[in-house]
């Protein structure tokens, strides 16, 4: 050959190779993978070494063929070292980058974040903006070129997630922001956000036009992550990352995105110290976090986790950036009950400096609530009838003008095909269900109705503090009681002070071992019983657990307002859990305060069951109010107490609904309602349901569906439960608890009793 190949330029090179028969060269199956990988590419200059490859084999095979006292097996070695070493490198360098199809559409989409998202999104935002959504992309955009936090209320379905995610998209491939936190309500929530991100980097047409010195190595992958670390550019790493996590775009010469990372975590999990090296040893904290919807249901009606997600919030997150530097924050939320989290945030008395702005689906209701009445009753028929809103919907069209009268509604587009308009949406939303109607959409959730005016709420427990110290004793008190609930991982346990008349005082509760943190549930526990006593089986941690909670505090003198020092007279323990019944009984037998000590059982004593004043009392059994003290030691040696669980929970409900001041009140320590969050939560954590049986009335205590924690709400019924054992009574039972009257009985009435 005149010309060496491997020294021709690539539009020399391509035209070599179509006038030669490369069916001489390689067999019909290399000349297929080798045409679909190099040869349809051949017109924009890629996968150059791949062609010299082939021309390198063409010229092999017009050379002369070698001297017989050459060896043939070491030149197959070395043809087959070169042609795997060529088609590796082919494989790992992306080659010449695609040109920007449309500068003048990326030079715009730069600094309008709302021209972005209509640009290169217009199957996602198909419908007209609303006002509401304008003002939100107006402050995004706000927050990512020039700062500053900014939380919003949007309804249910106003595509705020997606609006998000092409945020997060923006501010990195315009290189606005080298770090962006994508946070979610809990780690599964913000890594579907991220594969939602990854989905348009991978694969928008639009994107991949006018940014492809970013989504071209992302494209090139095909979906596979393995290949991230071998990617080259010219012959240089791209540093790519493509996780479950995080998405580190690629580093390319000349793009302002180059080593740019979006990371996810969920708002409860592991956000501080968030850090990332880049390829040039530059080390990056994020300076943009956008918090989408950070509550769930659930965290939503504990006042605890509400007040852990805002500290975390508060400290966590926003300081994220590290020292000296302040980062952005976007979060739109979701108002899902009467302070929760994001009902806080939008706050601005609470929170100022999150601006926080709530948006509604409906402003202003429909006027001619008649024909609204008459609408419900049609639908209602319609859906019956025909399983659909076909007569509802024929009814309002005919009907329209009068029944949309004085109603101003956010998004007018939005409708579902068998509807007329946005406003009879709307509509039909409230009417299947007005409480998730106006939580959900309206930002604005009804007050919860309990079904019972006296039942408390979390709030009005937590409020009911007393201002005195933590352990401090009030004068008049003369009783002080202890109960401990036994779990597998912890102990709960409350010590309350009582008055002769059942005013109450906690005085103090907590867990062993202390968990130190204000908000922790019975199945979060980090530090539990086995690691504090080092015990290796279950009876031998609850045993020693027991032993060191009540060396601790019955040994402890506690010191009145007047001076004097009181102990605790009576402590009970809980032996229904599981297997811990034995171990219990055994620890109060064998302790050194065994005389203290008594295992309890509490008893579901519901309105079809024999109350406990029917109780027909044996030889040697001591009886009180709504407890009994069975003479019954068999094989455990040590007498136990049972008591009426329902009656209980109702007195101490009750207990808490008496005024401060009154005869008669129970009330907490401290002066703040932040620090009983948790405790009020256990106290609320079950609801009572009057019922009906055997002539009688009952309140029966069930647990709340959510299934939270209640082993303070039993510590506390069973303090009450110990103070009527001790002496303590209610001038309104008319008997004293506790104190057993006795009547002198003539042995003639003794006589007549045992004949009857």
């Amino acid at each position: 050959m005149a010309t060496d190949p491997r020294k021709l330029r690539p539009s020399e090179l391509c035209r070599l190779l179509n006038s030669t028969p490369l069916g001489e060269v390689i067999n019909e199956r290399q000349l297929h993978r080798h045409r679909s990988r190099a040869g349809m590419r051949i017109g924009d200059g890629r996968h150059v070494d791949l062609l010299r490859y082939i021309a390198w084999l063409i010229q092999i095979r017009h050379e002369p063929k070698p001297d017989s006292n050459v060896d043939s097996y070491e030149q197959m070695k070395e043809r087959a070292r070169a042609r795997n070493a060529a088609l590796a490198l082919a494989g790992r360098d992306i080659g010449e980058l695609p040109a920007v199809v449309n500068i003048d559409r990326k030079r715009q989409a730069a600094t309008d974040f709302r021209y972005f998202c209509e640009a290169y999104f217009p199957l996602t935002f198909h419908l007209p903006w609303s006002n509401d959504h304008l003002k939100v992309i107006a402050r995004i955009e706000q927050a990512v070129l020039r700062g500053g936090l900014f939380s919003m209320a949007m309804p249910r379905g106003s595509g705020k997630t997606t609006i998000c995610e092409c945020a997060c998209i923006w501010a990195v491939l315009n290189g606005h922001r080298d770090f962006v936190c994508l946070i979610g309500s809990d780690e599964g929530h913000a890594m579907d956000m991220l594969e939602s991100i990854k989905m348009e980097l991978d694969g928008n047409d639009l994107l991949l036009e006018d940014y492809p010195e970013v989504l071209y190595p992302i494209q090139s992958l095909d979906g596979i992550a393995n290949r991230c670390n071998g990617q080259l550019y010219k012959g240089q790493r791209t540093h790519i990352g493509w996780t479950a996590r995080e998405i580190v775009m690629p580093t390319i010469p000349g793009s302002i995105a180059s080593g740019a990372i979006i990371k996810v975590a969920g708002i409860t999990g592991r956000i501080r110290g968030m850090k990332y090296k880049r390829s040039d040893g530059k080390t990056v904290r994020p300076s943009l976090v956008v918090i989408d919807d950070p509550q769930t249901d659930e965290s939503a009606r504990s006042l605890s986790q509400c007040a852990t997600r805002e500290s975390i919030l508060a400290g966590a997150i926003l300081g994220l950036a590290g020292p000296g530097k302040k980062i952005s924050g976007i979060m739109p939320c979701t108002v899902i009950r009467p302070s929760d989290m994001a009902d806080n945030i939008l706050s601005r008395d609470k929170h100022p400096e999150w601006n926080g702005e709530r948006t509604k689906m409906v402003y202003s209701f429909p006027e001619n609530e008649r024909l609204w009445q008459r609408y419900t009753e049609v639908r209602a028929g319609s859906l019956r009838a025909h399983g659909d809103l076909s007569l509802a919907t024929a009814f309002y069209i005919e009907n329209q003008t009068a029944m949309d009268a004085g109603a101003v509604i956010a998004w007018p587009e939005r409708f579902n095909h068998d509807e007329a308009s946005a406003i009879q949406h709307a509509m039909n939303l409230r009417l299947q269900d007005e409480a998730a109607f106006f939580a959900e959409y309206q930002n604005e959730p009804l007050p919860e109705v309990t079904g019972l005016e006296a039942e408390l709420s979390a709030d009005q427990v937590a409020a009911k503090f007393n201002r005195m110290k933590r352990g401090e004793l009030p004068l008049e008190t003369n009783h002080l009681t202890m109960f401990i609930d036994v779990q597998g991982n912890l102990l709960f346990y409350v010590v309350a002070a009582w008055n002769e008349d059942f005013t109450g005082y906690v005085i103090d509760y907590g867990a062993f071992p202390d968990q130190k943190r204000p908000y922790f549930t019975l199945r979060d526990a980090r530090y539990t019983l086995p690691m504090a006593t080092k015990a290796s089986g279950l009876e031998g941690a609850i045993y020693g657990g027991l032993e060191q909670l009540t060396g601790s505090y019955l040994s402890r003198e506690w010191r009145r307002d007047d001076g004097a020092h009181l102990r605790i007279e009576r402590c009970l323990i809980d032996a229904n859990w599981g297997s811990s019944t034995d171990i219990v009984y055994q620890f109060c037998r064998q302790s050194s305060h065994a005389g203290i000590l008594l295992p309890s059982h509490g008893r579901f004593v519901g309105a079809s069951s024999q109350p406990f004043s029917e109780y027909k009392r044996k030889p040697g059994d001591r009886v009180g109010h709504n407890w009994r003290m069975p003479n019954v030691k068999g094989k455990r040696a040590v007498r136990h107490v049972i008591y009426d669980t329902n009656y209980w929970k109702s007195f101490i409900q009750a207990r808490l609904l008496v005024p401060m001041g009154d005869r008669g009140c129970l009330s907490l320590f401290g002066d703040s309602p932040e620090q009983h969050r948790l405790f009020a939560e256990h106290l609320t954590a079950e609801y009572r349901v009057k019922t009906e049986g055997r002539g009688r009335t009952v309140d029966e205590w069930k647990i709340r569906p959510e299934r939270p924690d209640n082993h303070w709400f039993d510590c506390i019924v069973g303090c009450a439960v110990a103070g009527s054992i001790q002496g303590v009574s209610l001038e309104a039972t008319g008997t004293s608890p506790g104190l057993e009257t006795r009547q002198r009985v003539s042995f003639a009435e003794l006589q007549r009793r045992r004949r009857g």
